[in-house]
């Protein structure tokens, strides 16, 4: 910026531009990218510079300088502030606030851009002799990070022990105190395991990818479950890190990544690091560093690791892309999916999104021809698909929600060896607790929802706005004592699960049960190692986890999303039984797949069992195109929510009168009208659709209606945001 005399700003506040500051009392000017600290009103605060000018856009005589130059070289790239600035403006965000977000939180409070080397453990000879199973009597903490450390041939770096439970590190350090553990060099060991040989479907894809390395491509690789998706992204990965650049590997959740660092450590013959809510922030700061000075080859992360900065960025995996996680829900609203393909675009490099239930979005594109689509339509080595089984439960007996022909499959899968999963989207034990004698219904004082009764810790829950109560004796309507659970969850069903086989283990997995640390995986591991026999939960188990002893799979509700009234639930409902089918027969064991319905005859069950999900997404496709929905439409929602329950309304209001005003023949605006769940949080909500057929006139009315929304009347009285391809109506 030689010619420059006013430094542009971004600061952490909702506003939709940059702010003008001077330079630094010394003269020197900072680069687009550096952070500096900058006066704002009475505070000081850490802001992100993004280019100069000549010219101030207030009074010269207004402005301030700025306070302190915290980076000497520029810490967001160019290539990633563009997209954060781009992402500003697409998804109407103030931009001080997606710059500084896109930061590790010492970064973003202007700490010192400095990273510790990483340090890595191995057992001394002391601790390969050791007892483990004498110290877990006394140390349990110690004992889980010694066997954590046996489990690998190679040195180990300290955050893959983040995700073991309770105060690790003091149990690290303690047994670096008694000689058990040590500090090593960071193992320079090549990859354990070998490639798997690709079959035919596999080499096609994996060909497709590396011949695009070097420009822009997108691929849809849609495979079905088990089909070997992840040996086609190793394949490509191989091809990129031979060129010398970094991977960077999107996943939809936390869960996944202990199974994918594991599998991708043993392959990949580069340096692999990981990016997620669950590190400590110092940890993620080192990571992010790491990636950002190119000490990292592949870097593996939920949606926030897009930001990233990668110099030798070559290639972007989305691994499950269907998946709702990559879409942020709150703050800044952004789609990782679909800013991965702006990256991949502006970087010229490929791009690609994997899944078994691709979602309409990118079918839609694939089938445009802006995305090339790879086919992997069947099972890698010796697997079959498993056989899908509808079974009308009307009228029929339940224990627990378990139809009896389910219960004699289980006990004819678990009498051959197999292994047993039900599936049941609702944790706790009962969804309604009921006076019998005059109807009362425990309900949520905050939310238009019933309490969900949790057996176990005597406490009645909120699923959604997170309130939680004792359970009362009596009805607080009537005094009665009869109050009787209704409906089913995974905590009753453990418990009927038990006392129908008292002597096979069982193993739940829901968010209840996986509340602690490395309790997820705790428990897979369980699974994978035979100790549970029968394993139950909700769709934490849906995603991408390879269990390959079941045999049986039991999907007890596939009604709820059916009937659903977000546009988006018969998709989601097709992808989840699609995804927690795939679970069974993954290896030489035959697959059995029965889905309880009470809807038996409708026309999404049907074409699912004998077509496909294919099939189903093509013909929701074209329902989308008839009733003019998204893909084929483009929305942006405007939400207002507050105490006073017509406050959301009339603020809503006033934005429709102005949308109104500023809006083409070709947008259109419906509501204000309530969210479907009025009330959450003891707040009211309510919101506003925009809708236009093309992405265009939608934000060029967005661009001038948004900026002006503080400024209405009702502004102040509500909490409002904008949502722009919204993936929930909730």
């Amino acid at each position: 910026m030689p010619d420059t005399t006013v430094v542009q700003v971004a600061v952490p506040a909702p506003m939709d531009q940059t702010l003008d500051y001077l330079p630094p009392a010394e003269g020197r000017l900072p680069a687009p990218g550096a952070r500096v600290r900058v006066p704002f009103g009475r505070r000081q605060v850490v802001g992100v510079v993004t280019g100069g000018s000549t010219r101030a856009r207030i009074d010269g005589g207004r402005l301030k300088a700025i306070t302190e130059i915290l980076d000497s070289e520029p810490l967001i790239p160019d290539a990633v502030l563009k997209l954060g600035l781009w992402a500003a403006g697409y998804y109407h965000h103030p931009p001080g606030e997606v710059l500084t977000g896109m930061l590790p939180t010492p970064l973003r409070q202007g700490g010192r851009a400095a990273r510790k080397p990483p340090e890595y453990w191995q057992l001394t000879a002391d601790g390969h002799a050791c007892d483990r199973d004498r110290l877990a009597r006394r140390a349990r903490r110690q004992a889980a990070v010694l066997a954590r450390l046996a489990e690998q041939a190679e040195a180990l770096p300290t955050a893959a022990l983040a995700d073991l439970e309770g105060d690790w590190r003091t149990a690290l350090r303690k047994l670096a105190e008694q000689g058990l553990v040590e500090r090593a060099a960071p193992s320079a060991s090549p990859p354990t395991a070998a490639p798997t040989a690709l079959n035919e479907d596999q080499q096609r894809a994996a060909d497709a990818i590396t011949d695009s390395l070097g420009s822009f491509s997108a691929h849809l690789l849609e495979g079905v479950t088990g089909s070997g998706k992840t040996e086609v992204y190793l394949a490509a990965m191989d091809a990129v890190l031979a060129r010398g650049e970094q991977v960077l590997l999107l996943v939809p959740e936390i869960g996944l990544t202990p199974q994918l660092i594991e599998r991708f450590s043993a392959r990949v013959p580069g340096r692999i690091a990981v990016l997620h809510s669950a590190l400590a922030d110092g940890e993620r700061q080192d990571a992010w560093l790491a990636a950002a000075n190119g000490d990292v080859d592949v870097l593996i992360g939920t949606r926030s690791a897009l930001f990233t900065p990668l110099p030798r960025a070559g290639l972007i995996i989305v691994d499950e892309e269907h998946d709702p996680s990559l879409k942020q829900q709150e703050g800044f609203r952004y789609n990782a999916r679909d800013l991965a393909a702006v990256r991949a675009r502006n970087g010229d490099f490929p791009l690609v999104l994997g899944s078994a239930t691709p979602s309409l979005e990118s079918l839609h594109n694939a089938l445009a021809g802006r995305y090339r689509l790879l086919d992997l339509p069947r099972r890698a080595g010796a697997a079959r698909p498993p056989r899908l089984e509808l079974l009308d439960i009307r009228g029929q007996p339940l224990e627990a929600g378990v139809s009896r022909p389910v219960l004699a499959r289980m006990d004819r899968h678990l009498a051959d060896g197999g292994q047993v999963l039900l599936f049941l989207n609702r944790r706790g034990y009962a969804p309604v607790l009921l006076c019998h004698d005059c109807g009362w219904v425990a309900s949520c004082t905050r939310c238009d929802a019933r309490l969900t009764w949790h057996q176990h810790a005597g406490r009645l829950r909120c699923h959604h706005c997170g309130h939680e109560r004792p359970v009362n004796r009596h009805c607080e309507d009537c005094g009665s004592t009869d109050l009787r659970d209704v409906g089913q969850g995974t905590e009753k069903l453990e418990k009927a699960l038990a006392d129908r086989f008292p002597d096979t283990g069982i193993v739940r997995i829901d968010r209840d049960s996986t509340r602690r640390k490395g309790a997820m995986t705790d428990l897979l591991d369980r699974a994978r190692h035979g100790d549970g026999r029968i394993l139950l939960g909700t769709q934490m188990l849906a995603k991408g986890h390879d269990l390959p002893d079941i045999s049986l799979v039991a999907i007890l509700d596939c009604d709820q999303g059916l009937f659903g009234a977000d546009f988006r639930a018969p998709e989601r409902m097709a992808q989840l039984i699609t995804q927690v089918s795939g679970r069974a027969g993954r290896r030489d064991r035959p697959g059995e797949v029965l889905l309880q319905t009470h809807h038996p005859e409708h026309p999404l069950l049907d074409t699912l069992l004998r077509e496909g999900y294919g099939r189903v997404a093509r013909t929701m496709l074209q329902q989308r195109r008839d009733a003019a929905l998204p893909p084929h439409t483009h929305m942006a929602l405007v939400r207002a929510e507050a105490v006073e329950s017509r406050a959301p309304h009339a603020f809503l209001e006033e934005v429709r009168h102005s949308g109104e005003r500023l809006a083409g023949d070709d947008v259109l605006l419906m509501g204000p009208v309530p969210a479907p769940m009025e009330r959450r949080a003891g707040r009211y909500r309510a919101q506003l659709l925009i809708q236009a057929p093309t992405r265009a006139p939608l934000h060029a009315l967005l661009t001038r209606l948004v900026p002006g929304l503080t400024e209405l009347p009702g502004a102040r009285r509500v909490r409002w945001s904008v949502d722009v391809d919204p993936q929930d109506m909730f």
